[in-house]
């Protein structure tokens, strides 16, 4: 039977990737609304509560006035947005964080689509926070950087604008205020007592993310190794067809690259994964100095939105988990 979906903000970046993914398949039925009703609260409210799904990639108070539209029980909900993440009533959108995860959302009616920043760390951490390796308590620092896609579209059109109305900036910093909304649900799923210090940025290129989390491994307890972190880490996406682990071998060959020498760029290029719903997980190590960083490589506007939001709504229609990805 085919399901009805409505993509409620199809016209951003999420949106249009979204449908883009959708698009064509023949166990779905995309609906639209009217450009010209698209202000009208009724017509909204009537086409929220007549599809079996609906995405919503909206601003965070207009993903809240969207659900408060909905009266259907019927209505599955994915929020793309930052509204519902930690929110209680609604079920994380990251299918591999634990085993009984997809069980929880093909139960689900609200679902909360993660962020692209959160959906590394919480990949890295949670593994490694459940089995105890890493303190709960740990102080932890994440950097990490992302195609300017990640902004949205004002972000877009001023690196895309020619200078002077657009800038030349090859490298930005930015969330200096230290209170980046994907902190939230990056201490809530990573399994941490407290919010990590997180230090983002944006790179001259359109779409791609790296996220790094260094970690003083004498300063843990139970004296870790690189292997120890690792191999928690490939227990816990064993099988798991969207996130891998890299090997031993293949982070160590890394390591001992020179930097521009062949197999390097192409490994750890931010853009490598783009188009794809892959998440990648590396664990390198220094024992002699007992230092490690753990590295997610993940396209943001794939594993880190529209694509993570088409293998949840697979799951919750009772659909092939990989379909359109």
């Amino acid at each position: 039977m085919t399901q009805k979906v409505f993509i409620d903000g199809e016209a951003g970046t999420t949106g249009l990737q979204i449908r883009q993914r959708l698009e064509g398949r023949s166990d779905l039925e995309l609906v639209s609304i009217d450009p010209a009703r698209r202000r009208d609260v009724a017509a909204r409210a009537e086409l929220l509560n007549s599809v079996d799904a609906v995405i919503l990639c909206l601003p965070d108070a207009a993903a809240k006035e969207a659900v408060g539209l909905i009266s259907s029980n019927a209505v599955r909900v994915i929020d793309a947005s930052t509204a519902h993440r930690v929110a209680s009533g609604w079920t994380y959108g990251f299918p591999e964080m634990d085993v009984d995860q997809r069980s929880a959302l093909r139960s689900a009616r609200l679902v909360s689509n993660p962020g692209c920043y959160a959906t590394g760390v919480v990949a890295l951490m949670r593994p490694l926070t459940t089995a105890g390796l890493i303190p709960s308590d740990w102080p932890i620092t994440v950097n990490a950087v992302s195609g300017y896609s990640g902004g949205g579209r004002s972000l877009i059109e001023e690196f895309e604008a020619p200078v002077p109305e657009g800038t030349h900036d090859a490298f930005r910093i930015y969330g200096l205020n230290l209170s980046h909304k994907h902190l939230p649900e990056m201490k809530v799923h990573g399994g941490l007592d407290h919010e990590p210090v997180f230090a983002p940025s944006v790179g001259r290129y359109a779409q791609g993310m790296i996220v790094d989390i260094p970690l003083p491994l004498w300063a843990l307890p139970g004296k870790l190794k690189g292997s120890d972190l690792r191999a928690a880490l490939a227990e816990a996406y064993d099988g798991e067809r969207f996130v891998s682990v890299a090997s031993a071998g293949e982070s160590d060959a890394l390591q001992q690259a020179r930097a521009g020498a062949a197999g390097f760029s192409a490994e750890l290029d931010p853009e490598s994964l783009n188009g794809t719903n892959q998440l990648k997980l590396f664990v390198f190590a220094n024992e002699e100095r007992g230092h490690a960083r753990l590295v997610a490589l993940l396209d943001n506007l794939g594993k880190g939105a529209s694509g993570a939001a088409v293998q949840n709504l697979n799951i919750m229609l009772g659909l092939n988990e990989g379909e359109g990805l």
